[in-house]
This record gives structure tokens, sequence and C-alpha cells, in this order.
């Protein structure tokens, strides 16, 4: 009973013109959508690549200080007298 409702439908021209339009409408519609969608992945993405680049920086800093750092109490007394701090 469907499928002959649907083919009696179908058959008329002004309704297959219809059809196809809403069919294109639909695919861009959904196109839209999937590129609003990649789009706010890559934003979370370059997020947090920029956290990570920040979080990279901090660990440099961290180990340039330690490698500065007096290797014995003689070293920081010399730099204490000195005034090197």
């Amino acid at each position: 009973m469907w499928g002959s409702l649907l083919v009696s439908l179908l058959a008329r021209p002004g309704t297959r013109r219809v059809t196809a339009i809403a069919l294109a409408a639909l695919t861009i519609a959904l196109f839209i959508l999937n590129l609003r969608r990649t789009a706010e992945r890559a934003g979370r993405a370059a997020e947090r690549l920029e956290t990570l680049e920040r979080t990279h920086a901090i660990h440099r800093q961290m180990l340039d200080a330690a490698a500065r750092r007096p290797r014995s109490r003689d070293d920081l007394l010399d730099r204490l007298r000195g005034g090197d701090f």
C-alpha cells in the first residue's frame, strides 16, 4: 500500500522536482554541518597544541635553571659572596 502511494506520488513531475530540490538542500545542509564539526575539531586540536607548546616552554625553562644551579655548597657560597644571584 505505501509503496504504491509512493510510486504514484513520484510519478508526478512536480513531485519529482520538489524531491530533487529537497535532496539537494539536505545534501548541502549535511555538508555545512560536517564542515562546522571539522572546524570545531581543528580548533580543539590547535588549543591542545598551544597548551602543549606552553608546557614544553616551561619545562625547558626549568631544565635551563637546573643546569645553572650551583653543584655544591662551596659553589653556592661563591655565588652568594660574588652577588651573582
